[in-house]
C-alpha cells in the first residue's frame, strides 16, 4: 500500500500537472471505486465542470481542492495508481476505473486492479462548525493538518501527520506515552500518526535502534528524540528518491515512472542479507499479522 512517501509525490506532481483544469468529463466504469456516493452519475454531477484549484495530503489520503469550495479525496489503498495521460487517445492501463478528461486537453486515470482504492467528494461543513478530530492531532503546534481536518470531516480521526503538521519531539512523546503498545503498533496506527505504513515503520525503527516490539512507554527521552529524529528523516528522504516501488511494482508516479527509495532500505524486504552497519543478517518475524524487519544486533 502507497504510504506518505509515495502519496507525497504524487501530489508534488499533480500540483504541476492538473491545478488550474478543468475537468469536462468524468467517466466512471466501476461504481466501487465511488462507492461512497448514491451512484456514479451523482459523483460525476459534482465533479463535471469544476476547476481544480489546489492539492493537498492528509497521511495516505490525497487531496484535489475545487473551485466550488468541495474536495476531492483519493485513498489509493492496496493496488490503486493515478495515471496522466496527455491524450486522450493514449491507451489506457488495464483495470482503468475511471477518467478525469480536461477541457484543455489531456485525461487524469484512476487505476486500481484489485479494487480497494477509492475517491469522494467531501463538502465542507457549514461556517462556524466544529469538527471533533482525533486526539493525537490536537498537540501539534500547528501547520496545514488542523485546517485540512475541518474542511475535510472524513479525514478528522487521522492522527498527527508528520509533513503536514507542525510538531516538536516534545510534543511528540505526549502522544507516544498516552498508551503501552509495541512501537510497530503505534507508528502505523493511523489515529495516532497518519501516513505510516510496514515499510516506514521497519525503517525508521531501524533509524532509531529500537526494536518494533518496545512498549511506548519504556522509552528514555533520549530514545524518544532519536525516534522522532529518525521519523522525520526517513520519511523526508524517502519523499526526496519519490517513494518506494517494491517488486511487485504497485507504485507508479503518475507518469508510470517507479519510485527509487527502496534501494536505500536498511532492513524492508532484506531477510537474511547482512546488515549495511554491522553485518548480521536481518531478521523476519510477524507482528500482529504484519512482516517485520530488524536487526537483533542494531535494534534494541
Amino acid at each position: 500500500m502507497p504510504e506518505l512517501p509515495e502519496v507525497e509525490t504524487i501530489r508534488q506532481q499533480l500540483s504541476k500537472e492538473v491545478v488550474g483544469r478543468k475537468i469536462k468529463e468524468a467517466a466512471v466504469t466501476n461504481g466501487k471505486t465511488v462507492r461512497r456516493h448514491k451512484s456514479a452519475k451523482a459523483f460525476r454531477d459534482l465533479i463535471e465542470g469544476r476547476t481544480i484549484k489546489g492539492t493537498g495530503r492528509l497521511g495516505k489520503y490525497l487531496i484535489l481542492e475545487l473551485d466550488d469550495g468541495t474536495s476531492l479525496v483519493v485513498h489509493l489503498r492496496m493496488s490503486g495508481q493515478l495515471r496522466r495521460a496527455k491524450s486522450a487517445k493514449e491507451a489506457k492501463e488495464k483495470h482503468t476505473h475511471v477518467v478525469f478528461t480536461f477541457t484543455q486537453g489531456g485525461q487524469l486515470r484512476f487505476v486500481d486492479p484489485r479494487t480497494f482504492g477509492e475517491m469522494f467528494i467531501s463538502t465542507p461543513p457549514p461556517e462556524g462548525t466544529k469538527v471533533a478530530v482525533s486526539p493525537a492531532s490536537t498537540v501539534a503546534m500547528g501547520g496545514e493538518g488542523a485546517a485540512t481536518r475541518q474542511r475535510i470531516p472524513e479525514l478528522a480521526d487521522l492522527g498527527f501527520d508528520p509533513i503536514e503538521d507542525v510538531m516538536s519531539w516534545e510534543r511528540f512523546a505526549i502522544v507516544l506515552r498516552a498508551r503501552s503498545v509495541p512501537l510497530k503498533t503505534f507508528l502505523t496506527d493511523q489515529s495516532m500518526i497518519s501516513g505510516i505504513g510496514n515499510i516506514y515503520a521497519d525503517e525508521i525503527l531501524f533509524a532509531a535502534g529500537l526494536r518494533y516490539d518496545r512498549l511506548t512507554d519504556s522509552l528514555s527521552t533520549t530514545e524518544v528524540r532519536r525516534l522522532w529524529r529518525a521519523l522525520v528523516e526517513v520519511l523526508a528522504e524517502a519523499i526526496k528518491h519519490g517513494g518506494s516501488t517494491l517488486s511487485d511494482e504497485q507504485f507508479v508516479d503518475i507518469f508510470g515512472k517507479p519510485g527509487g527509495y527502496q534501494t536505500f532500505h536498511e532492513v524492508y524486504d532484506r531477510e537474511g542479507a547482512p546488515c549495511r552497519r554491522c553485518r548480521t543478517p536481518i531478521i523476519k518475524v510477524k507482528h500482529q499479522q504484519r512482516s517485520t524487519y530488524y536487526c537483533e544486533h542494531c535494534q534494541i
